[in-house]
C-alpha cells in the first residue's frame, strides 16, 4: 500500500502564463484534457500568486491533481493517489503516456516530460542516492531484515538485479553483486597478503574479512562497533561473508566488537605493528570545506593508523564517488597534512549497487 505520485512537465511560451486571457485559455485547455482521462474531475481551488498559476483538482479514487504554471513558461502537473495492494494503478503505463501527449498537443508545448510513478510510503526504501545525492530508484521487491541498533538503522532488502543489499541509515552499503568493491579496496592481485598481519577498521558486512582470509594472511583483527550489522549479514549476506562472522575468534582472525578508536589507542600504547590497516568506515564527507566532526574523525583514524603500521605498511581505504571530485581533493589535502609524510596511489571501479565509479586509496609512508 503506497502513495503514487506522477509528475508531468510542459514548456510553453511565458505569455501563456503572464497574459490573463491566455492564462484563462490555458487553464480551460488543461481541464478539458484531464476530463477526458479522469472521470469525476472536480475543481477545488485556483489562484494566481507571485506570477504563478495554481489550480487544484480532485479526481477518481480521491486523487489530487496539482497544476502549477510559472511565469518563465514551465507548467507542472502532479497527480497523487493512494494505491492498495489489490488495486490496479490509476492509469496504465500507456494511458499515462497518452495523457502526456494529449496535454502537450493541446498546449502546443515546446517540450514535455513524464516521470514514472514515484512510490511513497513503502516499508523499505526504493530510492537511494549517488554520492552527489542524485536520486536512484532500485528494483527492490521486499524487506529481508530491519532493526535499529544503538548506532544506526540497519536494513537488508532484496533487489531483483543485485540480490540482498545492506542499507545503513538509508545509504546503500554492500550488495551480493559487489565483489568488485572488495577486490578493488584490497587491490587483489597487486598486494601480497600471505603471512601478513592486518587490521580492518569497520567492515561489519564481513566481505573484506572473508576475501582477505582467502589470501592466507598470518592474522586479521577486525574492529567493528555494530554487532547487529554483523549478525544480520551473517544470516542474510552469506554469499559475501561466508561463515567468517559466525565466530568472533579463530586461529587466524579475531573480531573485536567496540569502538575502533579506543582499540587503536590500546594498540598504539602496546607498540603493536601491522602490515596493512584497512579503513572500511565512513565515506569521505561531501562538504564545502574539510572541517567538522566527520573530517576530524577521518584525521584521527589516519593519524592513529600510521602509528600502528610498519614502516613498509599500507593504509587501504575507500573514498567516495568519482562524481565528487571536490571532496576527493579535500581528502588528498588532508593526507598531505598528516603528522607523518605519506604518499598515495588511487584506483577506481564501477560498483553495481552504487551505480557509479568509486575511488579507492592506497596510502603509505614516504
Amino acid at each position: 500500500m503506497v502513495a503514487h505520485t506522477v509528475l508531468l512537465d510542459f514548456t510553453v511560451s511565458s505569455n501563456a502564463i503572464v497574459d490573463s486571457e491566455k492564462r484563462s485559455n490555458l487553464k480551460s485547455t488543461i481541464a478539458n484534457v484531464l476530463k477526458e482521462h479522469f472521470v469525476g474531475l472536480k475543481l477545488l481551488t485556483e489562484s494566481y500568486i507571485d506570477g504563478s498559476l495554481l489550480v487544484l483538482y480532485t479526481g477518481p479514487r480521491s486523487s489530487l491533481i496539482t497544476i502549477r504554471g510559472y511565469p518563465e513558461g514551465l507548467i507542472t502537473i502532479n497527480i497523487e493517489y493512494y494505491k492498495r495492494d489489490d488495486e490496479n494503478a490509476l492509469l496504465t503505463f500507456e494511458q499515462w503516456r497518452y495523457l502526456e501527449v494529449d496535454v502537450a498537443l493541446a498546449l502546443n508545448s515546446q517540450r514535455s516530460k513524464r516521470l514514472p510513478p514515484v512510490r511513497r510510503g513503502t516499508i523499505y526504501d526504493l530510492y537511494l542516492t549517488l554520492s552527489d545525492e542524485r536520486l536512484l530508484e532500485y528494483d527492490i521487491d521486499h524487506l529481508v531484515f530491519e532493526a535499529r541498533s544503538p548506532y544506526q538503522k540497519v536494513q537488508i532488502v532484496h533487489s531483483k538485479s543485485l540480490g540482498n543489499l545492506l542499507v545503513l541509515d538509508e545509504l546503500q552499503n554492500m550488495s551480493e553483486a559487489d565483489l568488485i568493491y572488495t577486490e578493488t579496496l584490497m587491490q587483489r592481485g597487486k598486494e601480497n597478503y600471505a603471512g601478513k598481519e592486518i587490521v580492518i577498521l569497520g567492515g561489519g558486512d564481513g566481505g573484506l574479512l572473508w576475501e582477505l582470509l582467502k589470501e592466507k594472511p598470518k592474522h586479521v583483527t577486525m574492529l567493528e562497533i555494530d554487532d547487529i550489522v554483523m549478525k544480520a549479514c551473517s544470516q542474510y549476506m552469506r554469499s559475501i561473508c561466508g561463515d567468517c562472522l559466525d565466530k568472533r575468534k579463530t586461529d587466524n582472525y579475531e573480531i573485536i566488537v567496540g569502538d575502533c578508536v579506543k582499540t587503536l589507542s590500546h594498540m598504539i600504547d602496546e607498540g603493536r605493528q601491522f602490515d596493512y590497516v584497512f579503513g572500511d568506515l565512513t565515506d569521505i564527507p561531501i562538504s564545502s570545506t574539510p572541517h567538522g566532526d566527520a573530517w576530524d574523525f577521518i584525521r584521527l583514524i589516519l593519524n592513529s593508523s600510521f602509528k600502528v603500521l610498519k614502516p613498509t605498511g599500507k593504509y587501504m581505504t575507500h573514498g567516495n564517488g568519482a562524481s565528487c571530485p571536490e571532496s576527493l581533493k579535500m581528502f588528498e589535502e588532508v593526507l598531505s597534512q598528516l603528522t607523518v609524510p605519506v604518499k598515495y596511489t588511487k584506483s577506481s571501479a564501477f560498483i553495481p549497487s552504487f551505480f557509479e565509479d568509486w575511488v579507492f586509496y592506497q596510502v603509505s609512508l614516504k
